[in-house]
């Protein structure tokens, strides 16, 4: 008996897909190799051609010829050793903040058939570590979370002539672009609110102060409410975190029982702290007016529903990753800086 061998399928090449489409196999490279000069409508012709004849890049070869790898690092970096209340890798990933970063990127990222590279970089040896996988090449680019003040791997990446972008900007000033919202201009919108509700024994659950965000939602609020007319105002710092919002506001309470308003820097502070005031004996809002800050998960979480500054953050990580891939695929060309602006968003808490 003799067996039935069928001839092995062809693969589809790029002149398969240009003839699907009525295009020229310029233009279908164009399309796979995610050019942002292709007319959408074009574009959507192509990709309906790929998905028709199954077409499937080579990915190995054409980073031969590229030089590219397809790919980008997420890195995230922590001031080493800092106190916290609970550790890096479990903080980064119970904040809400860093999944809306992460679905903003791959909202971009995943239709130009990028992958992402999550990396920690928390000390010496895991920038040094970084930087050598930077160095060999491993990826194309990096997005750059930074935590702190003072951390030196924006210059660092500055050295390697590496594409990047930074989630904030830069104390210290770097050619590397960055995107951020406005965060004094959030914090004031924070202040206008609760002097408009005619509050006047106001404090606020402040961020690190080690790190910009913190540093600028602070002197941001603390300015906004001088031109009220109001000065005196405690002040407690959290980190960022749920249990460190409650412990700020136990301290607050402390300090200044009689309270009307409270501005916290973050939604999941102020998650920690709302049961604080509640235990104390102090009804949100009719007591003690209370406004966050990023308008996150876990701002709908509260109770009441937290009045916070929203600051568009899916928006602002995609922005991001256009910006990456802008620098990826034209070296050398203007990579300006993006600052967007944020609002305040009312709810059951003020």
């Amino acid at each position: 008996m003799t067996a039935d061998v069928s001839p092995p399928v062809r693969p589809s090449t790029l002149e398969d897909v240009a003839a699907v489409a009525g295009v020229s196999r310029a233009t279908v490279s164009r399309v796979i190799n995610g050019a942002t000069t292709v007319d959408p409508a074009l574009r959507r012709v192509v990709e309906e051609a790929v998905a028709t004849t199954g077409y499937v890049p080579n990915r190995a070869a054409r980073s031969l010829v590229t030089r590219r790898t397809d790919s980008i690092a997420l890195v995230v970096s922590e001031r080493e050793r800092r106190p916290v209340s609970e550790p890096f890798v479990g903080r980064m990933f119970s904040d809400p903040h860093f999944g809306r970063v992460v679905s903003g990127l791959l909202e971009v990222l995943r239709p130009a058939g990028i992958q992402m590279v999550l990396m920690l970089a928390d000390d010496e040896a895991s920038r040094n570590q970084l930087l050598s996988y930077l160095r060999q090449g491993h990826v194309d680019g990096v997005v750059l979370i930074s935590s702190h003040a003072d951390d030196p791997l924006p210059g660092l990446l500055h050295d390697t002539r590496m594409p990047a972008v930074l989630a904030g900007r830069p104390r210290t000033p770097t050619p590397l672009t960055y995107v951020e919202a406005d965060q004094r201009a959030g914090a004031r919108l924070a202040a206008d609110h609760l002097a408009s509700l005619g509050r006047r024994r106001i404090g606020t659950v402040a961020g690190p102060q080690d790190m910009p965000a913190g540093q600028a939602r602070l002197t941001g609020f603390l300015d906004a409410l001088e031109r009220h007319g109001i000065g005196d105002v405690v002040t407690a710092e959290g980190d960022f975190t749920h249990t460190g919002g409650a412990s700020a506001m136990r301290r607050l309470l402390d300090e200044r029982p009689d309270l009307d308003a409270v501005f916290i820097a973050s939604d999941l502070m102020a998650l920690g702290a709302l049961p604080v005031l509640l235990r104390a004996g102090r009804d949100v809002p009719s007591d003690v007016a209370v406004v966050g800050f990023d308008d996150s998960s876990a701002a709908v979480a509260c109770d009441p529903p937290l009045t916070t500054v929203r600051q568009p953050v899916e928006e602002m990580a995609a922005e991001m990753a256009r910006l990456l891939l802008k620098q990826i695929g034209t070296p050398g060309g203007p990579a300006p800086s993006v600052v967007f602006q944020p609002d305040l968003v009312r709810r059951g808490s003020a």
